[in-house]
């Protein structure tokens, strides 16, 4: 049974991780070249993330600056960044993308905090499904029923250990967000 109490702590360590990777692609107004992870570009024919291609520094609170290491790929960088719904215009000056990150409104700053409560809300969804997954596996196990009910707690108190580390980790976002 300690097995299965293992498995579902890791899966539920996990769910925490992808929820912070979503959660630090919610710009908080600030420049964070983490926002660019998750962009693709095409380069000879190949999608390669962008950080493979160039480098990108932070030169200002409020901007991002990308130079690539093959200057022919400026273009098609540009057009991934465009593509990519980032909310973001790249200004290329032939030599580096420079993205300048507006300062955000106070309606975009609640349109963001409601898409930070909805990546904790799908959080504590996939906690409750290992939690599902758990019970299932410590009732298939055949063991004695005392140790079930025994089993079945131990995972109750992961997932509450875990459901209050995501309204944390929601918290903190709320408060880097709504932070002018």
């Amino acid at each position: 049974m300690d097995d299965i109490i293992m498995e579902t702590e890791l899966k539920m360590q996990n769910s925490i991780e992808s929820m912070e990777k979503r959660l630090t692609n919610i710009r908080a107004g600030r420049a964070n070249p983490a926002i660019l992870d998750s962009v693709m570009v095409n380069y000879y024919g190949v999608d390669t993330p962008l950080k493979q291609l160039a480098s990108i520094s932070v030169p200002e609170a409020r901007m991002l600056q990308i130079k690539p290491f093959d200057k022919s790929c400026l273009g098609p960088i540009e057009k991934s960044i465009y593509e990519s719904n980032i909310g973001l215009t790249p200004n290329n000056n032939g030599e580096v993308i420079i993205l300048n990150i507006p300062a955000l409104t106070e309606e975009t700053r609640r349109d963001y905090v409601k898409q930070a409560k909805t990546i904790g809300e799908e959080c504590k969804i996939a906690l409750r499904n290992v939690r599902q997954d758990a019970n299932n596996d410590i009732k298939r196990a055949e063991l004695p029923e005392d140790e079930v009910k025994v089993g079945q707690d131990e995972v109750q108190e992961l997932i509450n250990k875990y459901n209050k580390i995501v309204d944390e980790k929601i918290k903190e976002k709320e408060n880097e967000l709504m932070t002018v």
